[in-house]
C-alpha cells in the first residue's frame, strides 16, 4: 500500500515529462548560444582593438599606458591619476599677501612679467598666467585640491630685483601669512623653481617648503649641493622653457633641414663652463671639425649670437648633443625636437618630464658622459638615416608635451603638469601643528578651530 501510495506520489503525468524535456533542450541550446556568444564577442573585440586603436604600433611601444586616458597618441595611466582630469586649484593674487608682490615683481616692484617670459626662468610666468585662465582653478579655498603660490625669483634676482637675503626673507613672511598652507605642513602647496638651482633659490627651502609641491626642471644638484632639492614622490620635473617662435603652430623661426642636407653629424652649442663634459666635446670638434660643430658662442657683446642664427645652428646636424652643464638639466634637449635632430644626453643624473607617459628611448638617445670621445662619433655615424628619421618621427608625436599652452589643449606641456598635479591630490591633509576633533573640526595645539586662525601662523 505505502509502496502503491509512493509510486503515485512520485509518479507525474506525460505533459509534466515532455515539459521538463523541453526544459533541458532549452538550457543545452543556451549553453551553445552563449559560447558562440563569447568567442564572437572575443573575435569582434580583438578586430575593433586592431582597426580603431587610438595609437599605432609605433606610438603603443612609444607610450606605455594600460586602461588610460587618451589625449591623441598621449595616454595617462589610469592607475593612480583616475579616470580624467577633476581637481581644484587655487591660485594666490600676489595683493591677498604681503609680500608676494615683490617675490614676482622685485623689492620695488619694477620687474616686468614680458621680461620674465624670456630665457630659461620663464616657466615660472607662464605656468602662473596658464593657471590664472584654466579650467581647474576655483576661488573658493575651502574647495580646493592644491594651492599656486606664485613667484619670479629667479628673474628677478638676474636681473637685480632681490637678492638672496631678500628672497629667503620674504618666502618666510609668504608662507607665515596662509593658514591652508600651515593646516596641510604644506604638502598641497605647489612652489615652480625653474632654473638649475631648484628649490635652493629658497636657501630655507628645507626647513619651511619640504614637504611642498615643487614644479622644476631640475631632478639633481650634486655638483654643488650636497641635498637634492628635488624629491621623486612629491615633486614634478617640468619641461624647459623653449622659445615661443620654435613651438607656436604656424611658421616657426627656422624650419628643419632634410637629413641629406646638413652639413654635421652631430653639435654641441653652449658655453664651456669649466665643465668637464663640454670641455671633452669643444676638443673632440677640433679632432673632427667636418663631424661635430662646436662654436665659440658669444651670448654677449656684439658678436652675440641671435635666436635666429643659434637655431639655424641646431638644425644643421643629425644629433644634437645635450651634456651637464651648471645642473644635470639642459635647454637643448628641449629644444632639439623642435630642429629636429636628434637629442643625445650626455648627463648621467638627468631627469626627464612625465616619464609615466614617454619612453625617451624611443625619441632620444642616452650616452655615458664618461664615455664622450671618438667613440661616440663612431657610434652616431653607425647610425643609417631611415633609423634616425624613425626617431625624428617618434620625437614629432610627443613634444606637443614640451609646449606651454593652455590645459584644454588635447597634448601641452600644462596639460601633462595637471595630470601628474593629480596624482598629489589628497583627500585628507594634516601637519604636526593639525589636530582634530570628535566633531571632526580641525584645531591647532591650542585648541583653535581652523576657521579663527590667526596670521602670522607659526612656522617650524
Amino acid at each position: 500500500m505505502s509502496s502503491t501510495s509512493n509510486t503515485k506520489s512520485t509518479s507525474m503525468p506525460p505533459h509534466h515529462y515532455h515539459h521538463q524535456h523541453h526544459q533541458l533542450l532549452c538550457t543545452r541550446t543556451h549553453q551553445i548560444g552563449a559560447l558562440l556568444l563569447v568567442v564572437g564577442t572575443f573575435f569582434f573585440t580583438r578586430l575593433f582593438d586592431h582597426s580603431f586603436a587610438p595609437c599605432t604600433t609605433s606610438t603603443s611601444t612609444l607610450l606605455r599606458a594600460s586602461q588610460s586616458q587618451f589625449f591623441g597618441p598621449h595616454a595617462w595611466p589610469e592607475q593612480g591619476y583616475g579616470s580624467q582630469l577633476s581637481l581644484k586649484i587655487y591660485v594666490y593674487d600676489a595683493a591677498e599677501i604681503d609680500g608676494l608682490n615683490q617675490l614676482m615683481y622685485g623689492r620695488d616692484g619694477k620687474i616686468t612679467e614680458e621680461s620674465c617670459l624670456k630665457g630659461q626662468w620663464g616657466t615660472q610666468v607662464k605656468i602662473h598666467k596658464l593657471l590664472l585662465k584654466s579650467r581647474y582653478r576655483t576661488r573658493n579655498k575651502d574647495e580646493a585640491d592644491l594651492f599656486f603660490v606664485p613667484s619670479y625669483v629667479k628673474c628677478a634676482r638676474m636681473m637685480g630685483g632681490l637678492n638672496d637675503k631678500e628672497i629667503n626673507q620674504t618666502f618666510v613672511k609668504v608662507i607665515s601669512q596662509m593658514p591652508y598652507f600651515r593646516l596641510s605642513g604644506g604638502r598641497n602647496h605647489i612652489f615652480v623653481f625653474p632654473s638649475g638651482a631648484g628649490a635652493h633659490l629658497f636657501k630655507s627651502w628645507a626647513t619651511f617648503i619640504n614637504r611642498s609641491i615643487i614644479l622644476t626642471p631640475e631632478g639633481d644638484r650634486t655638483d654643488k649641493r650636497d641635498t637634492s632639492a628635488f624629491n621623486t614622490w612629491k615633486d614634478i620635473i617640468i619641461p624647459g622653457n623653449v622659445d615661443d617662435g620654435m613651438t607656436k603652430d604656424g611658421t616657426t623661426v627656422v624650419q628643419p633641414l632634410p637629413l641629406p642636407k646638413r652639413k654635421y653629424l652631430a653639435n654641441y652649442l653652449g658655453r664651456s663652463q669649466g665643465k668637464a663634459g663640454r670641455l671633452q666635446l669643444i676638443e673632440l670638434a677640433k679632432q673632427f671639425p667636418d663631424k661635430l660643430e662646436c662654436p665659440d658662442l658669444k651670448f654677449s657683446g656684439p658678436d652675440k649670437l641671435g635666436r635666429k642664427e643659434y637655431f639655424e645652428h641646431l638644425r644643421n646636424a643629425k644629433f644634437c648633443l645635450a651634456p651637464r652643464g651648471e645642473s644635470s638639466w639642459t635647454l637643448r634637449f628641449y629644444e632639439s625636437f623642435f630642429v629636429e635632430c636628434v637629442p643625445v644626453v650626455l648627463s648621467d643624473q638627468t631627469e626627464l618630464p612625465f616619464q609615466n607617459v614617454v619612453d625617451y628611448s624611443q625619441v632620444s638617445i642616452k650616452w655615458p658622459s664618461s664615455r664622450i670621445g671618438p667613440q661616440l662619433l663612431q657610434y652616431l655615424e653607425s647610425i643609417p638615416d631611415k633609423e634616425i628619421e624613425a626617431i625624428l618621427a617618434r620625437g614629432r608625436q610627443i613634444r606637443c608635451l614640451f609646449v606651454y599652452a593652455s590645459d584644454s589643449e588635447p597634448c601641452s606641456a600644462m596639460r601633462g603638469i595637471m595630470w601628474e598635479l593629480q596624482r598629489k591630490v589628497r583627500r585628507f591633509h594634516h601637519s604636526a601643528e593639525t589636530f582634530w576633533l570628535h566633531n571632526g573640526s580641525i584645531v591647532n595645539r591650542n585648541l583653535v578651530e581652523f576657521s579663527k586662525w590667526e596670521t602670522p601662523v607659526p612656522l617650524p
